[in-house]
């Protein structure tokens, strides 16, 4: 039976006052590679580059390396992607390109974390001093979210990684709500029909097409589940400059890097559902705790009263993250999701979401999703203890 396993790795730590240094690893059956990228942090400016074949499949591809230079100066902005793939991609490795924009994304996650700390250490926190989180069995109250219906049920109890519990329902609907395709996505290297294949193979529901900043169209997708007889939903990961956003519902294209302010209005009057996407991704890895980030703090983000649900199961983190992320949805009383983020056809379906009704389209998906009754899964995890088999 042919097997195919890939690994990836990125992690990021301050180097000084002005720089992050963000080092990412790819391992698979063929390729073995490495990349070191230096980050300035007042304007995320790539300062140096070097990067490594730890295993390749030629002598030729070693000859790409020099080519990495051609990356110092690069700005982690709305057309980085672009520039990427088509300098990196072209002259260097595709793999390369993928795991440079690996990087970026963390290192953008942890820019913004470190500018927020630092904003929030010169300002008092008053809840904090009259003790609002000094018992922390009890959960916080939940925050007045701008926007957010009143009336919408809360959510029971927030679901970690390592406690999931799946809805007893045989009617229910799996579905892998976060999956990046290709070209649509010019971080992953798998096809709609790759992914459609795999999903079947496995006995996962349905998936969502996630990709980044992308409408899909959606007589396209229409053509794609009729042709394939398969649940294939649309979403779209939005860019805010508060992080990634998973977003269902809304049909405007969004370009670019979007106030996160902005993009909740958008999602209101489209009648939408957002989600926080890997909210605490690499934030765990480069020396946090020593800045004292606990759930309680982290609760107090602002951009946790404009979202409708966190993401607290995602392959592309570590368990230590997502179990952090599921603490804080608890401690909000907002809901939580999973969903793979899959750029290749391995990562399908590592986590999802089980709803206990049937899903048949993105209404359905939509009002299953604002009525909160739905958990996170490790879905090959739980197969594989299910049949026995390696997941």
């Amino acid at each position: 039976m042919l097997k195919f396993a890939r690994n990836k790795l990125v992690s990021v730590f301050q180097k000084d006052q002005d720089t992050l240094m963000v080092h990412g690893l790819l391992e698979d059956d063929i390729y073995g590679l490495e990349v070191e990228v230096t980050w300035s942090l007042a304007d995320l400016e790539i300062v140096s580059i070097d990067g490594k074949w730890k295993r390749a499949e030629n002598s030729y591809c070693s000859r790409g390396i020099p080519f990495l230079q051609e990356a110092v100066g690069f700005l982690l902005d709305e057309g980085f992607p672009q520039r990427v793939q088509k300098i990196i991609g072209r002259k260097v490795c595709r793999h390369f390109a993928d795991l440079l924009l690996e990087c970026g994304d963390v290192a953008r996650d942890a820019a913004m974390f470190i500018r927020g700390e630092t904003e929030r250490a010169l300002t008092p926190d008053p809840a904090f001093e009259k003790g609002r989180f000094k018992d922390r069995d009890e959960p916080a109250p939940p925050p007045d979210r701008q926007g957010l219906s009143a009336d919408r049920p809360p959510k029971a109890e927030a679901i970690g990684p390592a406690v999931a519990e799946p809805v007893k329902s045989g009617k229910g609907t799996v579905i892998d709500l976060h999956v990046h395709t290709s070209p649509a996505s010019p971080c992953s290297s798998v096809t709609v029909a790759e992914f459609i294949q795999e999903a079947q193979k496995i006995g996962l529901d349905g998936f969502c097409l996630t990709d980044h900043n992308h409408v899909w169209d959606s007589n396209e997708v229409a053509d794609l589940r009729k042709k394939h007889r398969f649940l294939i939903l649309r979403g779209n990961e939005i860019t805010t400059d508060q992080g990634d956003m998973v977003v269902f519902g809304l049909e405007k294209e969004i370009t670019g890097i979007i106030k996160l302010e902005e993009l909740r209005r958008e999602v209101l009057i489209a009648g939408g559902f957002m989600i926080v996407a890997h909210p605490f991704r690499g934030f765990l890895t480069f020396g946090v705790g020593r800045l004292g980030l606990t759930p309680e703090k982290a609760m107090e983000r602002p951009l946790f009263k404009l979202v409708d649900a966190l993401e607290v199961m995602n392959s592309k983190v570590t368990e230590k993250e997502n179990t952090f992320a599921a603490r804080v949805a608890a401690g909000l009383r907002l809901p939580a999701t999973g969903g793979s983020d899959a750029h290749e056809v391995s990562a399908l379906g590592i986590y999802a979401t089980r709803f206990p009704r049937v899903i048949k389209d993105e209404k359905d998906l939509v009002e299953a999703l604002k009525g909160g009754q739905y958990a996170p899964v490790a879905f090959r995890r739980e197969r594989s203890a299910l049949h026995g088999s390696t997941p």
